[in-house]
C-alpha cells in the first residue's frame, strides 16, 4: 500500500494526529477518533505494516505510537507544492519513559 492510498484515509489521518501528542493504547485511540476497537486496530495495523506506527505492551495495554514522522505540505497556486513524506524512525517511546519510572 503507497503512502497515499494509507494516507488517503480521514480516520487514519485522526489517528496520527492523536498519536503526534503521545502515545495511546486502542480503546483511548478508538474514543479519542470516534470509532470502535476493531476499526482501530485495523487501521493501526495497517500503519504499523508500513512502519508509520509502532506499539509496546505496558501490563495488558498496547500502547501505539509514531514510529515516523510524517510530513504534509500544500500550497496553492503559484507553488503549486503538493508534498508528502516520511522522515527516519522515531525514538522508542519505551526507552525514553523507563529512565523516568523510577
Amino acid at each position: 500500500m503507497s503512502l497515499m492510498d494509507l494516507l488517503g484515509s480521514k480516520a487514519r489521518i485522526e489517528i496520527l494526529r492523536e498519536l503526534s501528542r503521545e502515545p495511546q493504547y486502542v480503546s483511548q485511540l478508538a474514543e479519542s477518533v470516534g470509532m470502535d476497537g476493531k476499526t482501530a486496530v485495523h487501521h493501526l495495523s495497517k500503519m504499523e505494516e508500513a512502519g508509520l506506527v509502532a506499539h509496546y505492551e505496558r501490563g495488558n495495554r498496547k500502547y501505539y505510537y509514531l514510529a515516523k514522522t510524517v510530513e504534509l505540505r500544500v500550497a496553492p497556486p503559484p507553488e503549486r507544492t503538493f508534498v508528502l513524506q516520511t522522515d527516519e524512525c522515531r525514538d522508542d517511546p519505551t526507552e525514553i519513559e523507563s529512565t523516568t519510572d523510577d
